[in-house]
Protein backbone atom coordinates (compact mmCIF):
# COMPACT_ATOMS: atom_id res chain seq x y z
CA UNK A 1 0.00 0.00 0.00
CA UNK A 2 1.38 3.47 -0.90
CA UNK A 3 1.81 5.63 1.83
CA UNK A 4 2.68 8.54 0.65
CA UNK A 5 1.99 11.08 -2.18
CA UNK A 6 5.21 13.27 -2.33
CA UNK A 7 5.94 12.38 -6.22
CA UNK A 8 9.60 12.86 -5.22
CA UNK A 9 9.56 10.55 -2.02
CA UNK A 10 7.80 7.63 -4.89
CA UNK A 11 10.31 8.27 -7.40
CA UNK A 12 13.05 7.84 -5.11
CA UNK A 13 11.92 4.55 -3.58
CA UNK A 14 10.89 2.88 -6.99
CA UNK A 15 14.56 3.70 -7.69
CA UNK A 16 15.53 1.99 -4.05
CA UNK A 17 13.70 -0.24 -4.75
CA UNK A 18 14.98 -1.50 -8.34
CA UNK A 19 18.48 -1.24 -7.03
CA UNK A 20 17.94 -3.07 -4.11
CA UNK A 21 16.46 -5.86 -6.22
CA UNK A 22 18.92 -6.12 -8.94
CA UNK A 23 22.08 -6.36 -6.15
CA UNK A 24 20.04 -9.21 -4.65
CA UNK A 25 19.60 -10.73 -7.78
CA UNK A 26 23.54 -10.36 -7.92
CA UNK A 27 23.36 -8.49 -11.26
CA UNK A 28 25.43 -5.52 -12.70
CA UNK A 29 23.50 -2.63 -13.79
CA UNK A 30 25.69 -3.66 -17.21
CA UNK A 31 24.02 -7.15 -17.12
CA UNK A 32 20.40 -5.72 -15.90
CA UNK A 33 21.05 -3.35 -19.27
CA UNK A 34 21.71 -6.03 -21.37
CA UNK A 35 19.27 -8.34 -20.81
CA UNK A 36 16.44 -6.17 -21.34
CA UNK A 37 18.33 -4.36 -24.29
CA UNK A 38 18.93 -1.36 -22.97
CA UNK A 39 22.03 0.67 -21.86
CA UNK A 40 23.83 0.97 -18.84
CA UNK A 41 22.99 5.09 -18.16
CA UNK A 42 19.63 3.78 -18.96
CA UNK A 43 19.52 1.72 -15.50
CA UNK A 44 21.52 4.07 -13.86
CA UNK A 45 18.79 6.99 -14.18
CA UNK A 46 16.47 4.62 -13.36
CA UNK A 47 18.44 3.70 -10.14
CA UNK A 48 19.43 7.28 -9.32
CA UNK A 49 15.72 8.27 -9.82
CA UNK A 50 16.66 10.39 -12.34
CA UNK A 51 14.04 8.75 -14.66
CA UNK A 52 10.93 6.80 -14.20
CA UNK A 53 10.76 3.14 -16.09
CA UNK A 54 7.76 2.52 -18.50
CA UNK A 55 5.54 0.23 -17.06
CA UNK A 56 7.35 -2.58 -19.72
CA UNK A 57 10.88 -1.70 -18.41
CA UNK A 58 9.54 -1.94 -14.86
CA UNK A 59 7.99 -6.00 -15.64
CA UNK A 60 10.84 -6.80 -17.32
CA UNK A 61 13.55 -6.10 -14.71
CA UNK A 62 11.01 -7.55 -12.02
CA UNK A 63 11.02 -10.88 -13.90
CA UNK A 64 14.88 -10.76 -14.59
CA UNK A 65 15.43 -10.24 -10.76
CA UNK A 66 13.65 -12.77 -9.97
CA UNK A 67 10.73 -10.96 -8.27
CA UNK A 68 7.42 -10.80 -10.61
CA UNK A 69 5.37 -10.91 -7.26
CA UNK A 70 6.60 -6.75 -6.92
CA UNK A 71 4.59 -5.96 -9.87
CA UNK A 72 1.29 -4.89 -8.71
CA UNK A 73 2.73 -3.13 -5.54
CA UNK A 74 5.49 -1.18 -8.05
CA UNK A 75 3.27 -0.56 -10.70
CA UNK A 76 1.44 1.06 -8.01
CA UNK A 77 4.20 3.28 -7.18
CA UNK A 78 4.53 4.27 -10.54
CA UNK A 79 0.99 5.51 -11.13
CA UNK A 80 1.10 7.44 -7.49
CA UNK A 81 4.35 8.79 -8.62
CA UNK A 82 3.31 9.75 -11.91
CA UNK A 83 -0.49 11.02 -10.69
CA UNK A 84 1.38 12.87 -7.81
CA UNK A 85 1.21 16.63 -7.43
CA UNK A 86 3.10 19.04 -5.72
CA UNK A 87 1.58 21.03 -2.83
CA UNK A 88 3.76 24.40 -3.73
CA UNK A 89 2.40 23.84 -7.38
CA UNK A 90 0.89 28.11 -7.01
CA UNK A 91 4.00 29.15 -5.25
CA UNK A 92 6.63 27.60 -7.91
CA UNK A 93 8.12 31.05 -8.59
CA UNK A 94 8.98 31.17 -5.42
CA UNK A 95 11.07 27.97 -5.22
CA UNK A 96 14.96 28.34 -4.98
CA UNK A 97 16.65 26.84 -7.75
CA UNK A 98 17.46 23.15 -6.86
CA UNK A 99 15.20 23.35 -3.97
CA UNK A 100 12.14 21.61 -5.32
CA UNK A 101 13.87 18.38 -4.66
CA UNK A 102 14.25 19.08 -1.10
CA UNK A 103 10.31 20.27 -0.78
CA UNK A 104 9.36 16.99 -2.36
CA UNK A 105 11.72 14.90 0.04
CA UNK A 106 10.40 17.30 3.40
CA UNK A 107 6.88 16.67 2.93
CA UNK A 108 7.18 12.78 2.94
CA UNK A 109 9.64 12.34 5.43
CA UNK A 110 9.01 10.64 8.78
CA UNK A 111 11.34 12.02 10.72
CA UNK A 112 13.25 15.47 10.40
CA UNK A 113 16.49 16.13 12.85
CA UNK A 114 18.83 19.38 12.40
CA UNK A 115 21.30 21.46 13.64
CA UNK A 116 20.53 24.94 13.39
CA UNK A 117 23.40 27.40 13.79
CA UNK A 118 22.50 30.67 12.38
CA UNK A 119 19.04 30.49 12.36
CA UNK A 120 15.25 28.95 13.90
CA UNK A 121 14.53 25.92 11.95
CA UNK A 122 12.10 27.09 8.75
CA UNK A 123 9.40 24.78 9.83
CA UNK A 124 9.29 26.15 13.53
CA UNK A 125 9.71 30.27 11.81
CA UNK A 126 6.81 32.93 12.47
CA UNK A 127 5.73 34.67 9.08
CA UNK A 128 7.24 38.07 10.35
CA UNK A 129 10.62 36.27 11.09
CA UNK A 130 10.43 34.63 7.98
CA UNK A 131 10.16 37.67 6.09
CA UNK A 132 12.92 39.34 8.29
CA UNK A 133 15.25 36.64 7.06
CA UNK A 134 14.85 36.35 3.46
CA UNK A 135 14.57 40.02 3.36
CA UNK A 136 18.19 39.74 4.37
CA UNK A 137 18.52 39.40 0.62
CA UNK A 138 18.30 42.79 -1.09
CA UNK A 139 18.10 41.35 -4.45
CA UNK A 140 15.05 40.46 -4.51
CA UNK A 141 11.46 42.99 -4.11
CA UNK A 142 8.92 43.15 -1.47
CA UNK A 143 6.55 40.79 -3.23
CA UNK A 144 9.25 37.88 -3.80
CA UNK A 145 9.68 37.88 0.14
CA UNK A 146 5.90 37.65 0.64
CA UNK A 147 5.98 34.74 -1.53
CA UNK A 148 9.24 33.17 -0.37
CA UNK A 149 7.51 33.39 3.58
CA UNK A 150 4.03 31.86 1.88
CA UNK A 151 6.32 29.02 0.57
CA UNK A 152 8.10 28.74 3.86
CA UNK A 153 4.86 28.39 5.82
CA UNK A 154 3.48 26.26 3.71
CA UNK A 155 6.10 23.87 4.58
CA UNK A 156 4.86 23.54 8.16
CA UNK A 157 2.00 22.02 7.06
CA UNK A 158 4.09 18.43 7.65
CA UNK A 159 3.69 19.37 11.05
CA UNK A 160 0.07 19.44 11.21
CA UNK A 161 -0.99 16.23 9.90
CA UNK A 162 -3.77 14.58 11.05
CA UNK A 163 -2.35 11.48 10.70
CA UNK A 164 1.44 11.01 11.19
CA UNK A 165 2.46 14.32 11.52
CA UNK A 166 6.19 14.77 10.66
CA UNK A 167 8.52 13.97 13.87
CA UNK A 168 10.85 17.01 14.50
CA UNK A 169 13.75 17.73 16.49
CA UNK A 170 15.94 20.25 16.19
CA UNK A 171 19.10 21.26 18.36
CA UNK A 172 19.40 25.16 17.78
CA UNK A 173 22.57 27.46 19.11
CA UNK A 174 21.85 29.53 22.00
CA UNK A 175 23.03 31.96 19.68
CA UNK A 176 19.97 32.30 17.36
CA UNK A 177 17.57 33.34 20.31
CA UNK A 178 19.74 36.65 20.43
CA UNK A 179 20.25 37.36 16.98
CA UNK A 180 17.78 40.12 16.08
CA UNK A 181 15.68 39.35 13.09
CA UNK A 182 13.50 42.00 12.40
CA UNK A 183 11.96 44.22 15.51
CA UNK A 184 11.75 43.46 19.18
CA UNK A 185 8.00 42.51 18.43
CA UNK A 186 8.93 40.25 15.71
CA UNK A 187 11.43 37.93 17.80
CA UNK A 188 9.37 37.80 21.37
CA UNK A 189 6.31 36.26 18.67
CA UNK A 190 9.12 34.12 17.59
CA UNK A 191 10.36 33.09 20.65
CA UNK A 192 6.81 32.60 22.21
CA UNK A 193 5.82 30.71 19.61
CA UNK A 194 8.72 28.33 19.76
CA UNK A 195 7.52 27.87 23.44
CA UNK A 196 4.43 26.97 22.01
CA UNK A 197 5.99 24.52 19.44
CA UNK A 198 7.73 22.66 22.17
CA UNK A 199 5.08 21.58 24.07
CA UNK A 200 4.01 19.11 20.96
CA UNK A 201 4.82 15.46 21.67
CA UNK A 202 6.25 14.95 18.21
CA UNK A 203 8.53 18.38 18.65
CA UNK A 204 12.15 18.49 20.42
CA UNK A 205 13.67 21.71 20.74
CA UNK A 206 17.08 21.50 21.83
CA UNK A 207 19.31 24.54 23.02
CA UNK A 208 23.02 24.28 22.48
CA UNK A 209 24.35 27.13 24.69
CA UNK A 210 26.97 29.36 24.30
CA UNK A 211 29.69 27.39 26.56
CA UNK A 212 28.60 24.02 25.66
CA UNK A 213 32.36 23.33 23.90
CA UNK A 214 33.66 22.25 20.71
CA UNK A 215 31.71 19.28 18.66
CA UNK A 216 31.66 17.86 15.17
CA UNK A 217 28.67 19.10 13.52
CA UNK A 218 29.80 23.01 13.70
CA UNK A 219 32.32 21.88 10.63
CA UNK A 220 28.88 21.31 8.53
CA UNK A 221 27.18 24.17 9.00
CA UNK A 222 23.35 23.91 8.86
CA UNK A 223 22.34 20.69 7.88
CA UNK A 224 19.27 18.33 8.32
CA UNK A 225 19.05 14.39 8.55
CA UNK A 226 15.56 12.97 6.68
CA UNK A 227 14.41 9.89 7.05
CA UNK A 228 11.37 7.95 5.55
CA UNK A 229 8.67 5.80 6.23
CA UNK A 230 9.56 2.16 7.39
CA UNK A 231 8.06 0.60 4.52
CA UNK A 232 10.65 2.42 2.61
CA UNK A 233 12.98 -0.70 3.39
CA UNK A 234 16.57 -0.38 3.26
CA UNK A 235 16.30 3.68 2.79
CA UNK A 236 18.80 5.23 4.81
CA UNK A 237 17.27 8.76 4.58
CA UNK A 238 19.19 11.82 3.10
CA UNK A 239 20.98 14.62 4.68
CA UNK A 240 20.60 18.21 3.19
CA UNK A 241 23.20 20.40 3.90
CA UNK A 242 22.25 24.90 2.72
CA UNK A 243 24.87 26.79 1.45
CA UNK A 244 24.67 30.14 -0.27
CA UNK A 245 24.88 29.04 -3.85
CA UNK A 246 22.77 25.74 -3.39
CA UNK A 247 21.74 22.85 -1.66
CA UNK A 248 23.81 19.73 -1.29
CA UNK A 249 22.45 16.63 -0.75
CA UNK A 250 23.87 13.05 0.97
CA UNK A 251 21.97 9.82 0.15
CA UNK A 252 25.86 7.65 0.57
CA UNK A 253 25.08 5.33 4.13
CA UNK A 254 28.63 6.06 5.90
CA UNK A 255 28.52 9.44 5.12
CA UNK A 256 24.95 9.63 6.22
CA UNK A 257 26.49 7.76 9.73
CA UNK A 258 28.64 10.78 10.43
CA UNK A 259 26.09 13.00 10.40
CA UNK A 260 23.88 10.70 12.53
CA UNK A 261 26.92 11.12 15.22
CA UNK A 262 27.54 14.28 15.22
CA UNK A 263 23.89 15.25 15.76
CA UNK A 264 23.93 12.75 18.22
CA UNK A 265 27.43 14.67 20.00
CA UNK A 266 25.30 17.64 19.74
CA UNK A 267 22.05 16.38 21.71
CA UNK A 268 23.98 15.32 24.31
CA UNK A 269 25.61 18.79 24.88
CA UNK A 270 22.70 20.63 24.27
CA UNK A 271 20.25 21.44 27.43
CA UNK A 272 17.49 19.46 27.44
CA UNK A 273 13.83 20.08 26.09
CA UNK A 274 12.88 21.18 29.80
CA UNK A 275 15.91 23.29 30.22
CA UNK A 276 15.89 24.50 27.33
CA UNK A 277 12.23 25.97 27.29
CA UNK A 278 13.57 27.63 30.38
CA UNK A 279 16.33 29.24 28.36
CA UNK A 280 13.42 30.31 25.61
CA UNK A 281 11.39 32.31 28.13
CA UNK A 282 14.44 33.83 29.97
CA UNK A 283 15.60 35.35 26.25
CA UNK A 284 11.73 36.04 25.53
CA UNK A 285 11.92 37.82 28.52
CA UNK A 286 14.79 39.90 28.03
CA UNK A 287 14.43 40.67 24.12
Amino acid sequence: MVTSSSPAVLKRWIALELRRLRKEARLTQKDAANRIGRSQQHIGYLESARNLPSVGDLELLLGLYGTPERNDFMRELLTAARKGKNWWANLSDAVPDGFEFFLGLEVGAAELSSFDPLLVNGLLQTRSYAEAVIGGDTDITTEEIQRRAELRMGRQRILDRVEDPVRLWTVMDESVLHRKRGDSTVMREQLAHLLEMSERPRIDIQVLTLDAGAHTAQQGGYFTVMKFPPDMVGDPGVVYQEVISAGLFVENPEEIALYERALARVRSLAATTEESRRIIGRVMKEV
